[in-house]
């Protein structure tokens, strides 16, 4: 049984690597080498509490007035606008309180499994060594800074999520970096961060191929089908047998499943990131400050910056002035940090209105299966992705039920 897992990024490689080891015989297959997508620039973090959907009132009445300021979290350039539309119905229509209420819920099912599923993958791949001790930070100026996120609170306490509220000269205790500027913050002891999160899809990648797996680069333009999937049709005029399909191409993913004739409203939240290689500081965890949208990771090697949101679609050129302005945001954390030995990344975020994940069997086609719609998960959702659809492919029953998460819900 031939399967052909279509996407090389850490949700990709882990399904192949999962696969393989269940006796499947895969063939991993990307337009470039794995890792080179989201993954290479990702946040690094193991974000267990961050599964709130986007469509929340308190979010979405926010949006205007982020469009209209240029350095704004949220930026939607105007010639995308009208594309964007449907996609930003179907996002309304997520935020009823009892849509709501059901969406929080599946994504603390994931995030509940996903520190233990990735502490296991580690453990089993020998990289349990990559994984930080410490957590995330997030951080308020002062007393009302913190109520304005009461709601993101709440829901962890509903949920059963560790956090912990200091004040900040215990902040400053753990990292002395930080400004004085930082009255308080919530410690998130789950969220931890990767050493490399590129290096971690290069491992898995090369234990999927000693397992016996096989890479191939290509871009892939049709499927051959019957009453099943039987080929992946590549543009070079290669064709690649497959008894099934797992299309987890991240934001890439709605155009390959159009070619099934199973579209997905996915779009792209294009995030930005800036490495710093010589910040002038050091700090252990990574940091976010959700009133000023930014977070700070020490990962490969250096300290990385990001935190923006671009809707732009998938083709138009990189705006690095959204990198920059992260970069300045961090500086006010700390002001020590300095922007030396940088460099300035652009990627794609697989969006669904829903913020929830699509994890499921076709709808139309036999043997076609999909994983994508991480959205800013992709990290964290990925062992316990690759765990759910190994089982869900292999005719295992899978651990958590997956119906919220099937493709045909919009």
């Amino acid at each position: 049984m031939t399967t052909v897992v279509i996407g090389a990024g850490i949700i990709g490689t882990a399904i192949a690597h999962d696969l393989q080891k269940r006796g499947r015989q895969v063939v991993l297959l990307d337009r470039d080498a794995p890792g080179r997508g989201a993954s290479f620039g990702n946040m690094a973090s193991i974000a267990v509490t961050e599964f709130m959907p986007s469509s929340r009132p308190s979010i979405w009445r926010q949006i205007p007035g982020w469009m209209l300021d240029p350095e704004g979290p949220v930026r939607v350039r105007p010639s995308y606008m009208p594309k964007l539309v449907p996609w930003f119905l179907r996002f309304i229509a997520a935020s009823r309180p009892s849509k709501l209420r059901a969406l929080e819920a599946q994504g603390a099912a994931l995030c509940s499994r996903a520190l233990a599923d990735t502490v296991e993958l580690l453990r089993e791949t020998g990289l349990a060594d990559q994984l930080s001790e410490q957590g995330c930070l997030s951080l308020y100026t002062d007393e009302a800074e913190f109520r304005a996120d009461h709601e993101h609170i709440e829901i962890l306490k509903r949920f059963g999520f560790a956090h912990e509220v200091i004040g900040g000269p215990e902040v400053r205790a753990l990292e002395p970096a930080l400004s004085d500027k930082i009255g308080m913050a919530v410690r998130f002891p789950d969220n931890r961060s990767m050493k490399d999160p590129y290096k971690l899809v290069l491992a898995l990648a090369d234990r999927f191929v000693a397992m016996g797996g096989r890479v191939e680069e290509g871009s892939v333009v049709g499927f051959a089908r019957s009453d099943k999937i039987d080929a992946v049709k590549l543009a070079d005029g290669r064709e690649i047998a497959a008894d099934e399909v797992v299309i987890c191409a991240g934001a890439f993913s709605g155009r390959l499943s159009t070619l099934l004739g199973e579209p997905i409203p996915l779009e792209t939240e294009r995030g930005y990131h800036t490495q710093i290689m010589a910040p002038g500081i050091e700090i252990k965890h990574s940091i976010i400050w959700p009133a000023r949208a930014f977070m700070v990771t020490p990962t490969a090697g250096g300290i990385r910056v990001g935190g923006t949101v671009e809707m732009a679609g998938l083709d138009a050129a990189p705006d690095y002035r959204r990198a920059k302005v992260t970069v300045r945001r961090a500086q006010t954390a700390t002001p020590g940090l300095q922007c030396a030995k940088f460099t300035e990344w652009m990627g794609h975020r697989p969006a669904l209105p829903d913020t929830v994940p699509i994890l499921s069997a076709s709808a139309k086609t036999k043997g076609v299966f999909y994983a994508t719609g991480h959205g800013h998960l992709g990290l964290t959702y990925a062992a316990t992705t690759a765990r759910l659809m190994g089982e869900l492919i292999t005719g295992t029953k899978p651990a958590l039920d997956l119906y919220p998460y099937r493709v045909n819900r919009f």
